[in-house]
């Protein structure tokens, strides 16, 4: 007989932890702003779609103003 004694397998585990390396807090980040930029893009056309419709009413009224002032001169001239 051999005069050694059998010695257990010694196994060794690695255990690596994972890390994004910030990358997913970077992609986070990148996604609020996205939808910030998004937001007050948004909102800006909306208060220049109000502005542009408010004008084209103001116009719309003046020009209804100066019908009936033309229809008055007519009418003095006419002598109604």
């Amino acid at each position: 007989m051999a005069d050694y004694q059998e010695r257990p397998a010694t196994t060794t585990t690695v255990i690596e932890k994972r890390r994004g390396g910030g990358m997913t807090m970077a992609i986070l980040l990148l996604v609020v702003v996205v939808a910030v930029a998004a937001f007050f893009l948004v909102n800006s056309e909306s208060r220049k779609d109000n502005a542009v419709e408010s004008a084209a009413t103001q116009v719309g009224q003046a020009a209804s103003d100066v019908g009936d002032a033309a229809k008055d001169a007519a009418g003095s001239v006419k002598g109604e």
